[in-house]
């Protein structure tokens, strides 16, 4: 896959991650993506939301936080953020967000 593929933002490039089947139902995990550090989680139901793997707050591990269909919590100081938008629940910066889906059972990750 490539920049310019349809339906993209001019810019944005897709990268194949590997099988969905490396994140587990109900967990996460960290990638590096062009140089980002991207946390790639997968709820129960099989669908899955990307977002920055280090909260803006101080560093803390997103991948490693408690998290359920909606919100993820950093480990590191309870900060509470939306798996959908970033945004927090609890004052601190939003976390970046990344389109993905699941194409023929891998994980495709936009950037």
């Amino acid at each position: 896959m490539s920049a310019g593929s349809a339906g993209l933002a001019p810019g944005t490039v897709e990268h194949v991650l590997g099988p969905v089947d490396q994140v587990p139902f109900g967990s996460a995990r960290a990638f590096e993506v062009a140089g980002e550090q991207v946390a790639v989680f997968r709820r129960r139901d099989g669908e899955v939301r990307a977002v920055s793997a280090v909260c803006p707050h101080a560093g803390g591990p997103i991948a490693d936080g408690q998290s359920d269909a909606r919100v993820v919590v950093c480990p590191l100081h309870l900060h509470t953020f939306e798996l959908d938008t970033g945004c927090s629940t609890s004052g601190a910066p939003p976390l970046s967000t990344y389109a993905v889906r699941v194409e023929d059972d891998q994980l495709v990750l936009s950037v």
